[in-house]
This record gives structure tokens, sequence and C-alpha cells, in this order.
């Protein structure tokens, strides 16, 4: 319920979430837009986390319910982040697990691939050589 009242009056910029419905506070579910100057801009990203009894000691279970090609998302579409899986503390919240999941859209790892062939794909310096400069070009002329 802490992180319900937090993700209600202090929601991550860019991010919501909230339990599926009033009778399961276990299942919820979560909207990520792709960050700014990403490859992922203007998408919008639908999630389900699901809790166990044990959180916040262990971490809930983080899934793309919409289609991500992302070079660390798994074809399920779970995730592959350190802070839900070897770096979880209970101190973390929903907010930070967001947080951190729209970080890791503007900042693949390429080097933990979970997708193999975006990661392959992926390539940061030519994305941002080839459409960056036109963001900012376009951005200007607005």
């Amino acid at each position: 319920m802490t992180d319900l009242r937090l993700m209600r009056h202090e929601p991550p910029e860019g991010c919501s979430a909230s339990p599926l419905n009033d009778e399961d506070v276990f299942v919820w579910s979560a909207t990520i837009f792709g960050p700014p100057d990403s490859a992922w801009e203007g998408g919008i990203f639908s999630m389900r986390l699901t809790f166990t009894d044990a959180y916040p000691e262990r971490p809930p279970r983080c899934q793309f319910v919409s289609e991500v090609f992302h070079p660390n998302v798994y074809k399920d579409g779970s995730l592959c982040l350190d802070i839900i899986q070897d770096k979880w503390r209970p101190i973390y919240t929903v907010n930070t697990i967001l947080m951190s999941i729209q970080s890791l859209l503007a900042d693949p790892n390429s080097s933990s691939p979970a997708n193999p062939e975006a990661a392959r794909l992926y390539d940061r310096k030519a994305y941002e050589r080839r459409f960056v400069p036109v963001r900012k070009a376009r951005s200007k002329k607005l």
C-alpha cells in the first residue's frame, strides 16, 4: 500500500502504475512512455508487475505486455535488469523499478543482452548520428 500511495502522490515522469483491480493488490498494470531522445521515444509500453507475499524482500516479476524489441527484453516480455534480479534491495519501490526500466529503454546494456538480435542491430552511436541531429533541427523549427 505504501508503493500505491507513493505512485499516486509522486509518480515518476513518464510512468504510471496501479493494481489491475481493487480486489488483488498483488498484480499491477504499468505504463511507461518511451524516453525522449531514445529509439523508443513516442512509444507507450504496457507492463504487468506481479508481487508475491515476500515483497519487499523479493522483487516483483516485471514483464512487458506490449511487444518491445530491445536488447534487454526477452521475447516473452521479461527483462534483464539487475535491480529486479540479483541487485534487488527491499528499499526499492515501484517508482524505482519503473524509473530503472525507463532508463534501460533510454540506455540499453548490450553487453548483457536478453535479445541477441536486438543487441546486434542496436548501435547507439549510429542511431545518434542519424536521428538525434534530425530531432534537434526539428525542435528548433518549432
